[in-house]
């Protein structure tokens, strides 16, 4: 099935299912939708991050701190952050449930789950939605950051439970 045709829960305020409809709908209608994101940081320390592919519906080669994605109708949203772990970075980690967020701009519309986890890789791309992973410490992400453009969600969402990749103390 193409990612357009991917059936997604279009839900309320208070992530009540609304309706089902397809990726591509919520997408065009910018319509409120469940999310997974993980934080993947190294047995070391540093932060996994991703270069989304230039094909990507959103944001298109830009960088993320976060593995993650939509949930699909009916998917428990721990097995969504496995299946994201799997897909963009390659990896098979246990992540470990941090918070719920929201995220709301022109382009998307989100309650996200956020997760954490750890794992040394590799790490390789899987299902082409992702072109370039990196390890970063928190001076290479800072000048990465300076320098490429990163989701806003992925840092409004992500970066609050990252503290010592946001110059507020360790990890």
């Amino acid at each position: 099935m193409a990612a357009a045709d991917e059936p997604v829960e279009w839900v309320d305020d208070d992530d009540r299912v609304i309706d089902v409809v397809p990726r591509s709908t919520m997408r065009a209608d910018n319509l409120l939708h469940r999310s997974v994101a993980i934080i993947v940081t190294t047995s070391g320390g540093r932060l996994v991050v991703q270069r989304r592919a230039d094909d990507k519906d959103l944001f298109p080669g830009w960088w993320d701190i976060g593995a993650g994605g939509v949930v699909t109708a009916g998917e428990d949203r721990s097995v969504a952050a496995r299946r994201e772990l799997a897909e963009e970075l390659g990896v098979d980690a246990e992540p470990v449930f941090v918070g719920v967020g929201r995220h709301d701009d022109e382009h998307a519309r989100e309650i996200c789950w956020v997760y954490r986890a750890v794992s040394d890789g590799p790490f390789r791309p899987v299902d082409g939605e992702v072109v370039e992973i990196r390890a970063v410490d928190p001076d290479e992400f800072a000048t990465l950051r300076s320098s490429v453009p990163f989701l806003p969600g992925s840092l409004a969402l992500l970066l609050p439970h990252v503290p010592a990749f946001d110059g507020r103390g360790h990890v």
